[in-house]
């Protein structure tokens, strides 16, 4: 243990490091390794965790010149020279961070200042990295000298593995990740995130504190214990934890009053006490226990935030950005319209609802379904073939002028399945004679009788799709096989959508993103190797099967004569 004793003040230091026995790990497996690190298995050696650390840092894939301990020792008196380490300035790109000293005696805390100045120098390409503190000061817990806890620090920084994020380094990485947590925050932690939103007046100003909450108010023994399961696991391991840290603040503190004057300070405070709540072993198994979105949806999600934030011209850091008060504003506001979308009985009220094909309750599970911006509106019945006749032209005339809309429909064997439908109908006419598809990935197919299902569009689920071009070629019916994708949004960021919505991306051109068509002929929702739904022009027969744009099971019978068909728009 003594190689590793350098800068750490063992008077501060967990006493149960010293004393546990030391180990040796032989497993290279990665699935082993993930169960090691979960579990604890090196946290409780300090030699062994430092070799852990080596090894898997040396294991990190990196650019082909990568600063290691020699350059270190070429450049640090030149940099640092012979100036008080106490006193030397930090980069910007540290952000006035938190430069926590952990468990570090006085040569540590020195040291953490001179290391960063010298990567710095080294990684001129850093942009944002407020992060990057507290790992140095982590990490020299487990080095032999300066030297050795740069040359890995910079391992890490310079990891060039596509699919192996680690510590953002710009300010529209960071910027990005807090948004994605915020998407995380109100996909997993709802009472939490209701909270939130009930006590701030920004919450998205307080979760861009996450990563503080990791690296700068999280205690050593904690930090460490996250930074065992990072090194193997990745970035998915930090949004884990912090949404753990955030469900344990609600139920410790919910229903007090605030100590300070704002949520963001009490749940610094929470989270630097944490030991009086929360053991680290506890905040690792609920962290775990949460059913999180797989990397790649997670990563394409990030992926569209950044997005966005480009497309609004955000990608510095300024000390006033306006049009990212703006964005957050606009991204707040979806945030306040998700947390009444549960309420869906303020929406579908049983005593003015009226339908010849669903009840009250079976239009409520359907409102559960929508895109949070809608959750509140009342449906409006725009068209019923009752009323109306079996007409596709009065269908059209109807239902244009609306979006989104809701397709219903019972068969003559009371099968009953529908659509969802974010567009305008009119937006068929853009084709010409030509019948082209249009729509975005928030359309989506059900059916509710005999049993009920959802079939939402397959790059939600298959994220891959949407950069790799691998969608199967189209082998539609003769009605279909002249279609052509729909033409996108040229704006994706103008209507932010916390989950993965397709105004995020750019379509994919085939069979993955045929959403809905129509001409005087027939309607077709969902192509590619079927149809999700094709009616004929008087409304009266239709055909469903599996198509690649929903990766759906048919709807009901394949051919099936319609009973009633209705149309029911969103009103405000």
């Amino acid at each position: 243990m003594d190689e590793y004793n350098r800068f750490v003040d063992w008077d501060k230091m967990d006493t149960t490091v010293q004393s546990q026995d030391a180990k040796e790990l032989t497993c290279t497996e990665f699935q082993e390794l993930k169960q090691l690190a979960r579990q604890g298995y090196w946290a409780k050696n300090h030699s062994l965790r430092a070799k852990v650390y080596h090894k898997l840092i040396s294991n990190i894939p990196c650019r082909t010149v990568t600063p290691d301990a020699n350059v270190y020792r070429d450049i640090v008196v030149k940099i640092v020279g012979k100036r008080n380490s106490s006193s030397l300035p930090l980069p910007e790109f540290v952000d006035n961070s938190l430069v926590p000293t952990y468990c570090l005696n006085a040569e540590g805390i020195g040291a953490v200042r001179k290391i960063i100045l010298c990567i710095a120098n080294q990684f001129p390409d850093i942009s944002f990295c407020p992060a990057l503190p507290s790992v140095i000061a982590l990490l020299l817990h487990y080095s032999r000298d300066e030297a050795e806890c740069f040359e890995q620090v910079c391992r890490i920084l310079a990891c060039n593995d596509p699919s192996k994020r680690l510590i953002d380094q710009t300010f529209l990485a960071f910027e990005s990740s807090c948004m994605t947590f915020g998407d995380l925050v109100n996909k997993y932690c709802q009472a939490a995130h209701k909270l939130m939103v009930a006590v701030s007046e920004d919450v998205l100003e307080v979760y861009s504190d996450w990563q503080r909450w990791l690296f700068g108010e999280l205690p050593m023994v904690y930090v460490a214990r996250v930074f065992d399961v990072f090194l193997v696991e990745g970035y998915k391991v930090l949004y884990r934890v912090a949404l753990a840290l955030l469900k344990f603040f609600h139920k410790v503190r919910a229903g007090q009053p605030l100590e300070s004057d704002s949520i963001q300070q009490d749940i610094r405070a929470f989270v630097r006490d944490i030991a009086k709540s929360v053991t680290p072993e506890r905040l690792l198994e609920k962290a775990f226990a949460i059913r999180l979105f797989s990397r790649k949806e997670i990563q394409l999600l990030q992926m569209a935030n950044e997005k966005a934030l480009q497309q609004k011209g955000i990608t510095v850091k300024q000390k006033s950005n306006p049009k990212l008060v703006l964005l957050l504003r606009d991204y707040f506001l979806t945030f306040c319209i998700v947390i009444l979308r549960q309420n869906v009985h303020l929406a579908v009220h049983a005593e003015n609802f009226k339908s010849e094909i669903v009840s009250v309750k079976e239009m409520r599970d359907i409102w559960s379904w929508i895109p949070e911006r809608f959750a509140l509106c009342q449906p409006l019945l725009l068209f019923t073939t009752l009323e109306h006749g079996c007409s596709l032209s009065r269908f059209y005339s109807h239902s244009e002028g609306h979006e989104p809309t809701l397709l219903l429909i019972k068969t003559t064997t009371k099968e009953v399945c529908g659509a969802y439908l974010s567009t305008d109908w009119s937006e068929r006419r853009r084709g010409g004679n030509k019948l082209s598809f249009f729509g975005t990935g928030e359309c989506f197919v059900f059916r509710l009788q005999p049993e009920v299902e959802r079939y939402e569009w397959v790059i939600i689920k298959h994220p891959e799709l949407a950069t790799t071009g691998s969608e199967p070629e189209n082998h539609a019916s003769p009605a279909s096989s002249t279609l052509s994708s729909g033409s996108i949004p040229s704006d994706p960021s103008d209507r932010l959508s916390p989950f993965l919505s397709a105004r995020h991306f750019n379509l994919p051109s085939k069979t993955a993103s045929m959403f809905m068509a129509g001409s005087s002929e027939c309607i077709i929702i969902g192509g590619g190797d079927g149809q999700a739904l094709y009616l004929d022009a008087d409304l009266n027969h239709g055909r469903t099967s599996h198509c690649n744009t929903f990766n759906n099971q048919p709807l009901c019978s394949e051919g099936f004569q319609i009973s009633v068909l209705e149309v029911w728009g969103f009103r405000d």
